[in-house]
């Protein structure tokens, strides 16, 4: 506990300082890129756009956002949105919030949801009192073509998009009806991109086909989820700048790494990684990955550092002892403040002038 609390503490600080079981045949996603990783100019500036755009989110719970689309970080840069309702479930619903939007001329038409990322991503990862839950698709009967066997899925993460999707569900039928050749767009930040991921998946049960993307999501279930997640968007033919759902990652961040693969997480396709470690990358530090786990991405540098360090004690602690909760004390808190926060910009603050 003492060991949550400080991390809640240092990550305040920071925003004012600018067991599963799965099919013994499954395998990891693996498909064929070619030998250019490199993604496109025109990708990079849609990326760095969507960072902006989530970093407004963090104005939800402090200064606030206002209509017609006003707050005190980015939202000059967007002429054209209209912003359409907040939301914020606050800490003891599990800590969602984010706004929806109407992006127009001159930005391209979308439907937008961003949603924010959380000061407690640390205690939402390692908490693992929540047992992780069987994940059944909308609209939950499961059955038919949709059904997801075996799935299990983060109860802390499942637990934010319940309490957001009561929300923001009658918002999004009006304006999908309303708005029928607007983009459904969906971008979120750490713990937003674990709830952008599972409103992703729904909104595409319901055919919006959303575009999705995430910056510094974490695992949020089992081979079983990720293999869904894989086949619902095509993550196995469709790679690339066409991708439906990217999910972007940089070096030194800790939290696409977690929750550890001994506590049965995995990660899913569509990933691009930033491997350029300080602020500012261009469009050469940025690479399409191959796979769900690309060794020479993130999970490549989890090897080498985070897994490094926490793989053999938290491994023999959980082997031993069960006890999924314990997380030695070379974590790296730092990087939940730096790598964790820097996507094209740093995240997080609401900051006038920005």
């Amino acid at each position: 506990m003492r060991l949550f609390s400080a991390v809640n503490q240092l990550l305040y600080l920071s925003s004012l300082w600018a067991v599963d079981t799965h099919p013994t045949t499954q395998s990891p996603l693996v498909y064929t890129l070619g030998a250019n990783r490199n993604i496109t100019s025109k990708l990079f500036a849609e990326l760095e756009e969507l960072a902006r755009i989530v970093d407004i989110s963090y104005c939800v719970g402090t200064t606030g956002i206002h209509k017609p689309f006003l707050c005190a970080s980015r939202c000059q840069d967007f002429p054209g949105f209209e912003l359409v309702t907040t939301w914020n479930t606050g800490p003891l619903l599990a800590d969602s919030c984010g706004y929806v939007a109407l992006s127009h001329s001159p930005s391209p038409r979308r439907i937008i949801l961003a949603f924010r990322g959380t000061y407690s991503i640390a205690n939402t990862i390692i908490d693992l009192s929540t047992i992780p839950q069987e994940y059944l698709p909308y609209p939950t009967d499961g059955e038919g073509d949709d059904k997801c066997t075996n799935c299990t899925v983060h109860g802390g993460f499942l637990a934010s998009w319940k309490h957001s999707r009561r929300l923001l569900n009658p918002h999004l039928e009006k304006l999908v009806a309303d708005y029928p050749d607007y983009q459904v767009t969906l971008v979120g930040h750490s713990l937003g991109g674990a709830v952008a991921a599972l409103a992703g998946l729904e909104f595409q049960a319901r055919g919006w086909k959303p575009q999705v993307t995430t910056f510094g999501e974490p695992r949020i279930g089992n081979y079983a989820l990720m293999d869904y997640i894989d086949q619902r968007f095509a993550l196995g033919s469709e790679v690339g700048s066409n991708s439906t759902y990217r999910r972007v990652t940089h070096v030194g961040d800790p939290v696409p790494l977690l929750p550890l693969k001994e506590w049965g997480y995995r990660m899913h396709g569509g990933e691009i990684y930033i491997s350029k470690a300080e602020l500012s990358p261009s469009v050469q530090d940025l690479q399409h990955c191959v796979g769900d786990e690309d060794p020479r991405c993130i999970a490549g540098a989890g090897s080498t550092s985070l897994n490094a360090e926490v793989d053999v004690d938290v491994g023999r602690q959980w082997t031993d002892d069960k006890d999924m909760s314990t997380v030695p004390a070379r974590y790296r808190l730092w990087q939940l403040f730096f790598a964790h926060r820097d996507y094209f910009w740093r995240l997080g603050l609401c900051i006038p002038g920005r």
